[in-house]
């Protein structure tokens, strides 16, 4: 399948989400002993999930970490329950990544596009496959998160692509 076809790009990695039952213990190591910038918190009941924010680098090339744990270790999603959640990757068309993908089998998890914790439009790709979409994560839950244009247009100029 040639790259052309294709009606997106994956552009970088947005982000990575570590979850675990403690996110003091996971500030230890990536703020106070990586030096990682703490930039915001998100909280909801809905995807069991309270987590901080935490960045490496700046500008579009900025990739999140997102370190997770369980508002109640009982319920589902179970943030905490793989070390390493989720990887996000920028997209720069999200609505036809979905839709090209879709089309050829790709397992998506419940909820569509919807605006995530940064304010990017997202979705997820189910980690496992069943009969009906036999393409998915491998075990992996990727998010694909709609790039805003400053960040297509540095991913393009740095791969020499039209923006």
């Amino acid at each position: 399948m040639s790259v052309s076809s294709r009606p997106f790009r994956v552009l970088g990695v947005q982000q990575i989400a570590i979850g675990g039952s403690d996110k003091l213990r996971l500030q230890k190591l990536w703020v106070d002993m990586l030096g990682l910038e703490l930039m915001g918190t998100f909280r909801s009941e809905r995807e069991n999930v309270d987590e901080d924010i935490c960045a490496i680098g700046s500008g579009p090339f900025k990739v999140e970490v997102d370190l997770m744990q369980p508002l109640d270790p009982q319920k589902k999603p179970a943030v905490h329950a793989t070390p390493l959640n989720h990887v996000g990757l920028w997209i720069d068309d999200l609505p036809a990544a979905v839709d090209w993908l879709a089309a050829r089998g790709v397992r998506f998890a419940p909820g569509g596009i919807r605006q995530g914790a940064a304010g990017f439009d997202i979705t997820f790709l189910h980690p496992k496959a069943n009969d009906e979409f036999p393409i998915a994560g491998e075990g992996v839950l990727i998010e694909l998160v709609q790039a805003p244009p400053e960040v297509v247009s540095a991913f393009s100029r740095l791969a020499g692509a039209p923006a």
